[in-house]
This record gives structure tokens, C-alpha cells and sequence, in this order.
């Protein structure tokens, strides 16, 4: 097969850790190593990425700037006005990504040589609503929609019904639309669902390095990602270590602290906080842990991404709830007692090898 030509457009790559920064990075490199043309757009900030080009063979390219705040893949702070618009603004039209919609359109009809397949990668699903006003175009053959999460039947978040037409428009104008996992087709429009494929998030499984797990003084299990009030919500569980007289040490990776503050100090020295740390430090540091923790979403149309970094870190996975009833305590004792028997299984990892996940996209373009 001849070398394709592929144009990704993501909001974020590194040092971005994001999983829509993971999704845009490793598609463009191992598309490239397997000898493809890669062209990536994002939001740049000031990362040189000259030496990144040489290393991976990719052209990385700005999709343009921000006048709105829309965060750079150096994560470049919002300023204060831009970040007061944004609250009276944000649900109700999107502020600051709908910026990203006529940004992309732009970068679109830039586009002059022939593209074989044009990725679009979503969140933000501004970058599909771009692309769809500046399609179809004679010079791209081939367009697939990356959606991590659904917009606008996502059971998360409300989003007001004049958005519809923009979705729809994406949709019927698409080649194919991919989303991680099976349950996350009912949050599509029905009529779309013969141009959704299921192709989950992937990674280079190579460049992870685990250490030699060797038992903690005390329990010590840890959390990474995302959280959600309410929805994947850590509030219950974390009254339950209140109640628990003897040592552990809980380590949360997070950059939402405020959900955890209101335990954090009567906690004290159980619990640590950790920033983002890039993804293969991450795996390393998970796999010194006792066992892990997943919180659960309500609903299931969505699956943390960070399961694939568990499955990897070779930890024993204690999967609980946002409710954290009285079963799931119990579960939780056996796994203070290294009694792993209801670890969450975490099956055909390889499903997640980068290298499975370009074959499934470069076979969608073949077909």
C-alpha cells in the first residue's frame, strides 16, 4: 500500500495530558511510523516542536490563535475577562470553543494538496462543526469523525437543543464516525448510527515501563482522572475512609482538588495529591500501588480511557460507584487485605495497541 496522506486536527497535543491530546498524538506518530504523510493541527503555545518532527517524522503545524481563551496545548491560563465571558457564556454558546468552529473551517479550505483521510478529533465537537461548513471538499477523500464523548444526547452534560443542526450537520456530512466503546452509539442520533465504528482509544504499549511491585508498608492505592459531582463523584467513598482507624495512603492524580478538599484535611497525611504527570511516568507510578481505584460513571455511554492506563499499570483494579454502598465497602476490605478476588477485569488489552487502532482506521478508509 502506497503512503497515505493524513491531516489530524485536535485542539491539544503534548505536553497537553489530556485523553483528546492522547488520541491526536499517538494516531499522528504511529500513522507516521508506519510510513504514512502526517500534517497535525492544534492550538500550539510557545513548545518548540522542531525536534519532535525530526524525531517522529510528522509536520506539526498551529491551527491559529485564540482570541477567545480556548486553552493552548502548552495550557496556557484563560485570562480573567475571557474566563468571566466563559461563565455567563459557556453552555449557552459554547464559549470559548465555538471560536474553534471558524477557526478549523478556515484551516479547511487552506488545504490545497490532496488529503487521503482527515481526522477530526472531538472534544471539543467545535472542530466537527468546522470541518462539516467547509465540507465537502474535492481534495479530501476521506473524513472520520473522532467523537472520546458524546455532545448532545451526553447524559453528563445538558446542551441546548439549537445545537442539534450542527451535529446533524457533522453527521450527514462525515465518512465514518468512531467512538470507544459499543454503549456510547444510543447517545448518537439513530439515523447516524450505520456511520458510527466502534475503535477505542489506543497507545504505544512499548513505551511504558512498569517497576517491580514489592508490597506498601501501609495500603496504598491511588486514583487518576477526571471527576464529576454528582455523576463519577468521590464523595461517598471518601466519608468512608473518614471512618477508618488504621494507616493507608490514598494518592489521587488529579488537577479537580476542590472535590476531594472538603475530606482532604481531616484526611491528612492518608491522602496525597498529584498533578499530571505524562502518561507512561503515570503507568510506571501506578504500578508501585497496592491496587487501584475506578469511579464508576452513572450511565453508560461513557468508560474512563484511564482503565486502558490501569490495565497497562498491572494493578489490581477495585471499580466502585459514585454511591459507594455497603457491598463495595466490603469489597474495599478485602482489598486492604490483599484479597483481590472482585478486581475489575480488564480484557484483550491488545484491543488498545495503537497499532490495531490505525489498522481499524486504515481499513475503514480501504472499505
Amino acid at each position: 500500500m502506497k503512503p497515505l496522506n493524513i491531516v489530524i486536527i485536535g485542539q491539544w497535543i503534548p505536553p497537553t495530558q489530556t485523553p483528546r491530546s492522547h488520541r491526536t498524538w499517538q494516531l499522528a506518530t504511529k500513522f507516521a511510523k508506519m510510513g504514512h504523510n502526517v500534517t497535525v493541527y492544534a492550538l500550539l503555545g510557545k513548545t518548540d516542536y522542531s525536534e519532535y518532527e525530526k524525531k517522529y517524522g510528522i509536520k506539526i503545524k498551529n491551527i491559529g490563535k485564540s482570541y477567545f481563551g480556548c486553552i493552548d496545548s502548552d495550557n496556557t491560563p484563560i485570562g480573567i475577562i475571557n474566563r468571566g465571558i466563559k461563565r455567563l457564556l459557556g453552555k449557552r454558546f459554547q464559549y470559548p470553543q465555538i471560536e474553534l468552529k471558524y477557526m478549523v473551517k478556515r484551516l479547511i479550505k487552506s488545504i490545497n494538496e490532496d488529503v487521503d483521510i482527515l481526522f477530526t478529533i472531538a472534544s471539543p465537537h467545535t472542530i466537527h462543526w468546522g470541518a462539516a461548513e467547509a465540507m465537502p471538499k474535492q481534495n479530501i477523500k476521506y473524513w472520520i469523525a473522532d467523537c472520546g464523548d458524546p455532545f448532545m444526547l451526553n447524559p453528563f452534560h445538558y446542551s441546548p437543543s439549537y445545537f442539534e443542526k450542527f451535529e446533524r450537520n457533522w453527521c450527514n456530512k462525515c465518512d465514518a464516525i468512531a467512538i470507544p466503546i459499543e454503549e456510547g452509539r444510543e447517545a448518537y442520533y439513530k439515523e447516524y448510527h450505520d456511520k458510527i465504528h466502534i475503535i477505542p482509544q489506543g497507545f504505544d504499549f512499548s513505551e511504558a515501563e512498569l517497576a517491580e511491585y514489592k508490597p506498601n508498608k501501609v495500603p496504598t492505592f491511588a486514583f487518576a482522572g477526571i471527576v464529576y459531582p454528582g455523576m463519577r463523584d468521590p464523595s461517598n467513598f471518601l466519608k468512608h475512609l473518614l471512618t477508618l482507624n488504621y494507616q493507608f495512603k490514598f494518592i489521587v492524580y488529579t488537577k479537580y482538588k476542590k472535590h476531594f478538599e472538603p475530606y482532604a484535611t481531616q484526611l491528612g497525611e492518608k491522602v496525597e495529591f498529584r498533578d499530571y504527570v505524562p502518561r507512561n511516568e503515570l503507568i510506571h507510578e501506578l504500578s508501585k500501588m497496592d491496587f487501584l481505584i475506578n469511579i464508576e460513571n452513572i450511565g453508560s455511554v461513557q468508560q474512563p480511557s484511564k482503565l486502558i492506563d490501569y490495565g497497562q499499570a498491572n494493578r489490581p483494579v477495585l471499580s466502585i460507584t459514585s454511591e459507594f454502598n455497603t457491598e463495595e465497602s466490603g469489597t474495599f476490605n478485602q482489598f486492604i487485605n490483599k484479597d483481590y478476588s472482585n478486581a475489575l477485569k480488564i480484557n484483550n488489552l491488545e484491543r488498545f495497541d495503537i497499532h490495531n487502532i490505525c489498522n481499524q482506521f486504515i481499513n475503514l478508509y480501504k472499505r
